[in-house]
């Protein structure tokens, strides 16, 4: 196999990555070690994964065809795909007036939603597949790809509005330019969670899916979309070249959140603070159920053979001694 296209499948920490060979789709799980939001190591990785991608494509032959179909984005952790930004390094970087860290994390943020937003600029199609919770900058990075897919179970919210800030990494740019301005705001500014059908209503969730069902909806719509393939990411670029949008756009809003972060007061960190504690209890749950059966690594002796890898390779028994590291008491 190329061994540009295995570059892409490093040793990554908190995402994970498998590959489908029938669809030429790479999965990317996300893993979060410590509460189910985005690190600074996730996003970059989320980064790095998204560079070994590019680098495949620009290092490939051109006249073969390309490995990469899909990109899909989902999440290891039962009932939460993300609970969003990192709220435990907001609170400490506002209490401390660093402005620098919340900039800096604020622009790690944009450059993986906005590549993902353009498709890497490559032709090829994202997804993000949300089952469960998907808050904030969670809902922000589902907005951010191509096709949005979720299972009827799937709940979607901003809820900075409950402690006097706004979602500032690409919600009013993803929805504005989906659902208008009106909509938008009443969704940034509401506090509420929604039902993935009252977004499938809107015509913010493309395709809806059975609850447990998730992982069948994104190979249906793959399996359709391949046939249709060329003149649906033609329709794409048209559709990305009637109304634009620009990194530009995204690091002046960045800005803007940061100052109304700064302005924060104490009051509502401590309601951060309760979110935060919250976030945790949501990890140490997951982690206490089975993983997706897409995770290479297995935490139960029940796993059966032979099944297939992330490469496609076919694994006749368990080679592994060692369950995962984080399930052990």
């Amino acid at each position: 196999m190329d061994r540009n296209f295995l570059n892409i499948f490093s040793d990554y920490q908190e995402i994970t990555l498998r590959y489908d060979a029938e669809h030429r789709a790479i999965w990317c799980y996300y893993k979060p070690s410590f509460r189910p939001c985005f690190s600074l190591r996730m996003l970059q990785e989320l980064r790095q994964m998204q560079q070994g991608i590019m680098d495949y494509f620009q290092q490939k032959n051109p006249d073969a065809d390309s490995l990469i179909h899909y990109q899909v984005l989902h999440s290891q952790i039962p009932g939460v795909f993300s609970m969003g930004g990192d709220l435990a390094l907001f609170s400490q970087a506002i209490r401390e007036k660093d402005r620098e860290t919340l900039h800096k994390y604020a622009l790690q943020c944009i450059d993986n939603l906005y590549l993902n937003s353009v498709n890497l600029r490559l032709p090829l199609t994202t997804i993000s597949l949300v089952e469960g919770d998907a808050l904030g900058g969670g809902f922000e990075c589902a907005l951010s790809s191509n096709v949005l897919i979720a299972t009827e179970n799937a709940r979607f919210g901003f809820p900075e509005i409950r402690f006097n800030l706004f979602p500032g990494m690409g919600a009013y740019s993803f929805l504005a330019r989906n659902c208008g301005m009106v909509v938008t705001e009443r969704l940034l500014t509401s506090g509420e969670t929604y039902s993935a059908k009252e977004l499938y209503d809107m015509g913010i969730i493309h395709h809806l899916g059975e609850p447990d069902r998730g992982v069948e909806c994104v190979e249906d719509f793959m399996r359709q979309h391949r046939h249709a393939g060329n003149s649906l990411r033609a329709l794409q670029m048209v559709r990305q070249r009637y109304h634009p949008l620009e990194y530009q756009e995204l690091v002046d809003i960045t800005e803007i959140w940061v100052e109304a972060a700064l302005r924060v007061t104490e009051k509502d960190l401590r309601l951060i603070d309760r979110l935060v504690k919250v976030q945790s209890a949501k990890i140490r749950k997951g982690l206490a159920l089975l993983r997706t059966k897409q995770d290479r690594r297995f935490n139960t002796e029940q796993t059966t053979f032979p099944l297939k890898d992330w490469s496609g390779k076919t694994i006749l028994h368990d080679r592994r001694k060692n369950l995962d590291r984080r399930l052990r008491n």
